[in-house]
């Protein structure tokens, strides 16, 4: 791995440098009405879809700078780039390499303008983890595909404009080959959704739905890619979902605000941060993140030679999970009973950011594929060991 940058990504480092410090402030100056300024200033720059190419609207901006870009905004704890993270991050680079001209004009500057929210239709019951085994059924009629089945976990789409739908639409090839991409307003006539709630409910657990498509309607043209590329534009979906290196700083800074709670926090009458059991638990979670870092630019490395393995992301996607349960547990004792004021704001601790984790973990450990399916992955595909 070559650490250095050259002259012209050394220049754009200080230009975000130099921007974050003239318009972004502290956290707690942040008024109702910096986020619309702030997408505002960030989308002139073109620095929304900062990676995809200029004629679709993006920045144009090389893989390196855009890391450079990512990891300057994370630690400076700015807010994420753009309004809709599901358009942003995996539905407008499918729709960039597989969709129609058509297609891109119509949803790409949506997305990047932040006027669209897009769910994702992955999971169904019965199904699990095996997401080539899906179910929902799409029967081909004319210039219509008729849409029947149900899917489950669906983040925000009580919320979204269009569902990013994989379906079966030839029943009679291998699993793998059967499936196909439809992009489908939420408004379509036929689509039902019932809130899942659940115990992260007020947090990042509050956005689970399931829908239901009873006799769908959806023409053609909304079909992404080719009849039966379904599979492929997953696996390319899954892939930019788990790129890793921004959650390696969020938990660097994470971890830096558990080392100062920690400082504030009593054990046995003396400063948490002073028994040894608490530094060690500290102490691991820095390794493990550090770990993760350089996994990542393992794997940003590979990106810039040209030498791309979607396994790779599986490594740093467990680390992701079991950090996020192992430092919010931690945070948690180190409130004592003070944890249990989750939702009382006059007392609680920290906005209740630790409980919010501690509760929710499920979106964010089961969600893009359970640790066991990560364990496989890696097992088979990097590993080259025996599927028995």
């Amino acid at each position: 791995m070559n650490f250095s940058l050259s002259p012209e990504e050394e220049t754009f480092r200080q230009e975000v440098r130099d921007f974050l410090a003239a318009e972004l402030p502290p956290p707690e100056e942040r008024d109702a009405g910096f986020m619309a300024e702030w997408w505002k200033k960030i989308r002139a720059k073109r620095w929304v879809g900062f990676s995809w190419p200029e004629e679709v609207g993006g920045g144009g901006g090389t893989l390196m700078q855009q890391f450079i870009l990512k990891d300057l905004l994370v630690r400076a704890r700015a807010p994420m780039l753009g309004s809709d993270y599901t358009g942003l991050h995996w539905v407008g680079p499918a729709i960039i390499q597989f969709g129609t001209p058509e297609q891109k004009a119509r949803y790409i500057p949506e997305i990047l303008d932040g006027q669209s929210i897009w769910c994702t239709g992955y999971s169904e019951p019965d199904v699990g983890s095996d997401l080539a085994a899906l179910q929902c059924r799409a029967v081909r009629k004319g210039d219509t595909y008729v849409v029947n089945g149900q899917k489950i976990w669906t983040s925000l789409a009580h919320f979204a404009k269009s569902i990013f739908l994989m379906v079966r639409s030839n029943p009679g090839a291998s699993k793998h080959d059967g499936i196909s991409c439809l992009l489908v307003p939420m408004d379509t006539p036929g689509i039902e959704i019932q809130r899942v709630h659940n115990m992260g409910a007020g947090g990042y657990g509050d956005m689970l739905n399931q829908v239901f498509f009873n006799d769908v309607e959806v023409p053609a043209e909304l079909r992404l890619g080719e009849e039966g590329q379904g599979w492929e534009i997953i696996c390319s979906a899954l892939q930019s979902e788990r790129s890793g290196i921004t959650e390696v700083n969020r938990h660097a800074t994470s971890l830096e605000d558990l080392i100062g709670l920690a400082a504030r926090s009593e054990r046995n009458g003396r400063p948490a941060l002073e028994d040894a059991s608490v530094r060690a638990r500290l102490g691991s979670f820095e390794t493990r993140i550090e770990a993760m870092r350089l996994n990542g630019m393992r794997a940003l490395t590979n990106q810039l030679r040209g030498n791309l393995h979607p396994s790779e992301a599986s490594i740093n996607k467990l680390h992701n999970c079991d950090l996020l349960v192992e430092m919010s547990d931690l945070a948690l004792e180190l409130q004592g009973s003070a944890a249990s004021y989750y939702g009382k704001q006059d007392v609680v601790i920290d906005a209740g950011r630790w409980q919010m984790a501690a509760l929710s973990w499920p979106a964010t450990v089961i969600g893009g594929g359970t640790p066991n399916v990560q364990k496989n992955i890696i097992a088979e595909r990097m590993l080259g060991l025996p599927k028995d």
